[in-house]
């Protein structure tokens, strides 16, 4: 018996590196523990299986009448350039990729291809080729795939892997000997098991972890030991034998420091440490299980700009391959002895050599093959080619070289020739190709600026030759293109290079967003466009496209249909991808000179907006089940008793009790509408619906209503007929296509697979779409088709997909196929040699018609309008000069006969109308701004009373003699608690203000009293005679007394004044004897100071600089002292701090101290 993985604590990806010691040398023995009876046989080396046995044909219903060789496989077109690795490569001219349920060989050098089905028909995983090139292998995808070995050149099925996984494989690799092959599957289980492939036998199996992991890789050098990484991860793991036997031991990677990264390239090295790309462009060197180095260019500069997709050690070079398009070769020793020089771990190194393959490529894998003893290499390139490299670097090597281009990505829209076997198809990487699928050749592209989203092939009525295509672009551009052939234009016989050319006719844009569907009318004569801005433009087609005008509709356009011919009246059906059918009448062209907008608006409209019916379809069901149920039970009872009767045993005739049944399912309507996804007429207003989401499994028949003129918003249309589909409820219909000469209705699954039901003469009907056909096509996962269509003779089904691939199939068995098929390239139109090239649109943000209409209109408005005053501005200047005219007639009359100014007013009324009607305008504007006013106003308040009333005033204080200013700080207002302390410190202030006031008041009082009497003289004699002169009556008046004590302050004031200058000249004069006593040559004051200077003349300052020095001799101390009496500091020098204390200026040397 198989045993489990011991390790559990992967479960939680986000724990893995919390648990990542009890994950590390994890051993899983698997060696499968059988009796000796129970032993396998060994299968011979010369049995095979047979391909008939293997392979996944089509299937069909027992009934149906469809043969099952109605496909013939004939060729594949396209390349899934996405998928991580695609590419294997054969022998030098023969590579090998997916191509959905099969894999295609193709000769590069031939183009011959040849294809091998899966088994299972659930996709195809990974293919992988053997070292010896002489087998490769493809594992599948589906419930329980297998693992297919094939043999090469022969293509024989050889052995069938069993078990491997659980719903698909992801990667796959043989060893260097080929003996072992490594597979991991995908989720749910992500295994990892190691195959003794000859003998279909399982060695080895384990979890390999519990996110994507994708890839798995044997060492070069060590068979022993395997490497897988993932999403946020990588896992070093080994085989080694045990006691118990062999046992796979598997580390996973701690990234620490490093940030986590998905690894997608990795590569062991021969000493056992392994080489990893980061998301980031950087490599990793582990060993151990840890990051050792990480490596990047000099200057932090990143290994690649971008993902690190492969590295690749080959014949002792490193090769590392970037989603930039660079391969680098880097020199092996370095890399191997790195060693991190500081905390950041990266470790700066140059490539030896590098070769860029060019823009707009990125690299996916590359493989090599060795040609005629010289190696080349090819190239997976995801923008859709395969290379083929020379990886030498020397003189002699070979340029890059591109083998085959491709679309990249999925494939939009497909259309096919009217009269030939050319095909047009395009995409999102922005081109358009033209095939040629008689030859099974590419025979040109073009490429624009912005991606292609839709695609139709004019039909002959519009271009008789037959090479008109309309293809519509993500930016809403519609470009007209012609295919010719070259050769026919005059002068250029035989000097063509191409097959076929491809010319832009005529270019417009009619819509803002992607165009996502494109028809023509039947008869030819108009052409309707429609898009996900929800509306579709109208076209007349004459020599040009000339636009009529467009309609808006309820959601975006998912496709459009014109009513065949056969109809009374020509109208289209437009299905929105929001549940919206809309059908309206083929509009008529107008003149464009007289409208101002291209929007029709009234245009004979019908809406049939979608209403779910699929939950009371299934209550129907569940209630007949349950009828049918019960009738059964009645049927059984009933004949149970007339056994018993006939038995003679008397019975009694009860009825038994019913169970409680459980209750009926609810009606359910989904909240968001279903999305259509196809559809076609049926009959006049009738047409058929194919949908996605809740409602799928259905074919829905639906009408349009007569008459009503309801909101469509609020619409509830039910359809009158419905068929079921078989297994189409996880799996709707996209695309659908008829094939009139075989009475068939082709239909194109979500999952990829192909649908062939048969038709009767009365159409489609619920017992007419039990039996049909199935065959699984493109990729079961991405390759939903997305286009598909009949040849012009109907010998020919071509689909497309979202895996990019384009697939080719023969309507008939092969017997009945002609021989020869050659294609006819439309000749060229006549004068095309001479007409200049159309320019295109390149700007993503260039107006559409109608923006360009409505443009114009505002233009030719504005310039209407301009004129008009213009005019008006001409009239009224030759008013004025009329006025002035007669003003200066009247000048030159006498002064008895001139007119007084008034009396040119022919009716003041008018002036006095002006001015109301002024008024009135001012009061209409403050009434229609008065709620406006009134809320600005209230916010005004608001802001005021939040951010400025609750601040207190500021105080500044201005200088007299200088433009400096001291503010106090803008405080909030002091808090109810605190009131009354600032009510007692705000008293005081008012006291002193008022007393400062006072003392101003008097002080100015004084200079007025001192201008008005004579000088008064300084010395107490002039006061004592002047007191005398002023002396008055003892009886004095109140004026008189208050000017006698303003006398007596002022007196004081001067007597004070004199006796401050007399202190002061004091001052002076022993400070100059204090300069004449104290002599820098006096031995005393030398012990102190070397030198000192007198600075500053001004009497009420003393500035001296002092050069100090220790008593013991030591350093200088320079500082420089401004002296004021009472003044005490501290001064610091390079020795130590000394403190100065001025008490006067005689002790001011005595009293220099040391500080602590």
């Amino acid at each position: 018996m198989e045993q489990e993985p011991a390790e559990d604590a992967e479960a939680d990806p986000t724990g893995a590196e919390d648990n990542l010691d009890e994950q590390d040398n994890t051993q899983v023995s698997l060696e499968p523990q059988k009796r000796p009876e129970e032993v396998k046989k060994k299968l011979d080396d010369t049995f095979f299986y047979t391909y008939e046995d293997v392979y996944s044909g089509p299937y069909a219903t027992d009934d149906t009448e469809i043969p099952t060789d109605l496909l013939i496989f004939k060729h594949s077109f396209g390349y899934d350039c996405t998928r991580p690795v695609n590419l294997m490569v054969m022998d030098r001219h023969t590579v090998g990729y997916v191509a959905g349920n099969q894999v295609i060989l193709q000769n590069l050098k031939t183009k011959y291809q040849k294809h091998i089905r899966s088994s299972c028909g659930g996709g195809i995983g990974f293919i992988t080729a053997h070292p010896s090139k002489e087998y490769f292998a493809v594992g599948e995808k589906g419930k329980k795939p297998n693992i297919v070995i094939y043999t090469y050149p022969s293509v024989r099925p050889y052995r069938i892997l069993k078990g491997g996984t659980e719903m698909a494989y992801v990667y796959g690799d043989f060893n260097r000997t080929g003996t072992f092959l490594a597979s991991v599957g995908s989720s749910p289980d992500y295994m990892l098991t190691i195959w003794d492939w000859k003998q279909e036998e399982t060695l080895l199996r384990s979890k390999a972890f519990a996110q994507d992991v994708y890839k798995v890789m044997f060492s070069a050098e060590n068979e022993e030991h395997l490497t897988t990484g993932g999403s946020g991860h990588i896992r070093f793991w080994k085989m080694a034998l045990t006691l118990t036997g062999l046992k796979l031991q598997g580390a996973l990677g701690r990234f620490g420091k490093t940030a986590v990264s998905d690894i997608i390239g990795f590569v062991e090295l021969p000493d056992g440490k392994v080489v990893s790309g980061t998301e980031w462009g950087n490599l990793l060197l582990w060993e151990g299980g840890l990051i050792k180095v990480e490596l990047c260019q000099v200057g932090h500069k990143p290994c690649h700009e971008g993902p690190v997709s492969q590295l690749v050690f080959d014949e002792g070079e490193l090769y590392s391959v970037g989603k930039d398009g660079v391969i680098r070769m880097w020199n092996f020793e370095v890399v191997d002895t790195a060693d991190p020089v500081d905390d950041t771990g990266l470790v700066e190194m140059e490539p030896m050599n590098e070769l860029w393959l060019g823009k707009n490529v990125s690299l996916n894998f590359i493989t090599k093959i060795h040609d005629h003893g010289q190696s080349f290499w090819f190239a997976q390139d995801t923008s859709g080619a395969i290379w083929k490299l020379d990886l030498t670097f020397s003189n002699m090597s070979h340029d890059p070289e591109r083998m085959c281009t491709f679309h990249s990505g999925g494939i939009e829209a497909i259309g096919v020739s009217p009269f030939t076997c050319l095909m047009a198809t395009t995409a999102l990487d922005r081109s358009v190709r033209i095939y040629d699928f008689s030859s099974n050749s590419q025979l040109s592209v073009i490429k624009f600026k912005q991606g292609g989203t839709a695609l139709a092939w004019a039909p002959a009525v519009v271009n008789p030759e037959g090479g008109l295509i309309a293809v519509g672009f993500e930016d809403g551009v519609v470009r007209i293109i012609e295919v010719y052939d070259p050769k026919l234009l005059p002068g250029h016989a035989g000097h063509a290079n191409e097959i076929a050319e491809i010319n832009l006719k005529q270019v417009f844009k009619p819509h803002g967003a992607a165009v996502t569907a494109l028809a023509y009318k039947q008869k030819g004569n108009v052409f309707a466009t429609g898009s996900k801005d929800k509306t579709v433009f109208f076209f007349v087609i004459e020599d040009e496209y000339k636009p009529i005008g467009f309609i808006c509709v309820p959601g975006p356009v998912q496709a459009l249909q014109w009513s065949p011919p056969s109809y009374d009246k020509s109208t289209v059906l437009i299905l929105c991808e929001n549940g919206f059918a809309v059908q309206v009448l083929a509009p008529l062209r107008r003149k464009q000179d007289k409208v101002t907008t291209y929007h029709i608006k009234n245009l004979p409209t019908q809406y049939f907006h979608f209403y779910s019916i699929k939950s009371q379809i299934k209550l129907k069901e569940e209630i007949a089940r349950r009828e049918k149920e019960k009738e059964e039970k009645e049927k059984a009872r009933l004949e149970w008793i007339n056994q018993q009767k006939e038995l003679g045993l008397e019975v009694e005739e009860t009825k038994e009790e019913e169970p409680e049944e459980e209750p009926l399912p609810s009606i359910y309507i989904p909240e968001e509408p279903s999305p259509i996804l196809c559809g076609f007429y049926s009959a006049p207003g009738k047409f058929w619906l194919s949908l996605g989401g809740y409602d799928s499994g259905f074919l829905y028949h639906c009408e349009f209503s007569h008459g009503e003129k309801e909101d469509p918003e609020k619409r509830k249309d039910e359809p009158f007929e419905v068929i079921p589909m078989q297994d189409t409820d996880n799996n709707p219909i996209h695309q659908i296509s008829f094939c009139t000469r075989m009475s068939l209705m082709f239909c194109g699954m979500q999952d990829g697979s192909l649908r062939a039901y048969p038709l009767s003469e009365k159409g489609l009907s619920v017992g007419a779409l039990k039996d049909y056909w199935y065959l699984n096509v493109h990729d079961n996962d991405n390759g939903q088709i997305r286009g598909m269509c009949c040849s012009h003779d109907d010998r020919c089904l071509i689909t497309c997909g979202g895996d990019g691939n384009i697939f080719t199939f023969d309507l008939m068995s092969e017997e009945e196929l002609p021989k020869e098929l050659k294609v006819r390239i439309p000749p060229p139109r006549r004068g095309l040699e001479k007409e200049k090239a159309t320019e295109d649109i390149t700007d993503p943000d260039a107006y559409t018609i109608e923006e360009y209409k409505q443009k114009k209109e505002h233009e030719q408005k504005m310039k209407e309008a301009e004129e008009k005053k213009n005019r008006k501005r001409e009239k009224l200047s030759a008013l004025r000069q009329d006025f002035v005219f007669l003003l200066q007639k009247n000048q030159e009359l006498p002064k008895h006969m001139q007119l007084h100014r008034e009396e040119f007013e022919m009716d003041r009324r008018i002036f006095e109308e002006l001015d109301r009607q002024t008024l009135q305008r001012i009061h209409l504007v403050q009434k229609q701004l008065a709620w406006e006013h009134e809320k600005q106003f209230i916010g005004l308040q608001k802001l005021q009373a939040q951010f400025r009333d609750s601040l207190e005033l500021t105080l500044t204080v201005h200088a007299i003699q200088s433009n400096h200013q001291i503010s106090t700080y803008s405080l909030l207002t002091v808090s109810e608690k605190y009131a009354p302390d600032k009510k007692h410190v705000d008293s005081k202030w008012a006291v002193l203000k008022e007393k400062w006031t006072a003392l101003k008041e008097a002080e100015q009082t004084e200079e007025e009293i001192l201008r008005e009497i004579s000088p008064v003289h300084r010395g107490s004699v002039a006061f004592e005679k002047e007191a005398e002169r002023l002396k008055t009556p003892e009886i004095r008046k109140p004026t008189t007394r208050y000017i006698e004590s303003r006398r007596q302050k002022i007196k004081r004031l001067v007597e004070k004044y004199d006796a401050l200058k007399a202190k002061i000249m004091k001052r002076r004069a022993e400070w100059h004897e204090f300069q004449l006593k104290v002599n820098p040559s006096s031995p005393t004051w030398s012990r102190h100071c070397k030198s000192w200077v007198s600075v500053c003349d001004m009497p009420s300052c003393s500035m001296v600089v002092f050069i100090l020095s220790s008593k013991k001799g030591g350093q200088d101390i320079f500082c420089r002292i401004i002296e004021y009496p009472g003044f005490e500091g501290t001064i610091k020098g390079p020795t130590r701090t000394i403190k100065i204390q001025f008490l006067s200026l005689h002790v001011a040397a005595s009293r220099v101290t040391p500080c602590a």
